[in-house]
């Protein structure tokens, strides 16, 4: 009796998905993984995973540095803290490990990052930064319950109307990509494990 053939996928570090062979990538990707590669000295696995859909990767990356990296009035390290608490909330194993890094390379602070991926209450936080998790806690556990004092909160904790955007901009972005690490099983990069400890 013949064999029948597992439709199961080989064993892949980055998820439980089939990726395309790096040398089938176009140019753009794999220069993005080079300068991953001289900046970081690896190349995150979330940005493997968008190579399956490779139209994707390009706005993915855009929109994922404008959001974190670009200009607002939440510091870098607020906005790292948000995905942290949203991660949390979402057990999502590979944004809490990937974050977690973040935020203890940023803060400085092993021990906050460690609070932060099991529960943020637990961390000693000045009243905005509470202010803030404790919304982004809210608006990924019951959106639907969102009304003006939470954002009344936000505004005496000393947040603009901007930055309460952007603190919505932050925890929706992660709630989406959580999902998505979840349903493809990403893998974070051993290299975050160790990273600010």
């Amino acid at each position: 009796m013949a064999k029948l053939k597992s439709t199961k996928p080989a064993a892949n570090p980055v998820m439980a998905l089939r990726l395309p062979p790096e040398s089938s990538l176009p140019a753009s990707i794999r220069a993005v993984f080079d300068k991953c590669v001289e900046k970081l000295g690896f190349v995150p696995n979330v940005l493997r995973a968008y190579t399956l859909r490779p139209k994707k990767f390009e706005p993915f990356r855009v929109y994922n540095n404008e959001l974190m990296l670009g200009e607002s009035g939440l510091s870098k390290l607020e906005r790292e803290m948000i995905a942290v608490v949203v991660s949390c909330a979402n057990h999502c194993h590979y944004c809490l490990v990937a974050h977690g890094a973040a935020v203890r390379v940023m803060a400085g602070d092993a021990v906050l990052g460690d609070q932060l991926v099991t529960n943020y209450r637990t961390a000693k936080l000045d009243a905005r930064t509470r202010a803030m998790l404790d919304f982004a806690w809210a608006l990924t556990v019951s959106p639907a319950t969102i009304g003006e004092a939470d954002r009344d909160a936000l505004r005496g904790a000393g947040f603009t109307d901007d930055d309460i955007f952007d603190i919505a901009e932050v925890v929706g972005f992660y709630n989406m990509t959580n999902r998505l690490a979840s349903a493809v099983e990403m893998r974070p990069n051993p290299e975050y494990f160790s990273a600010g400890r």
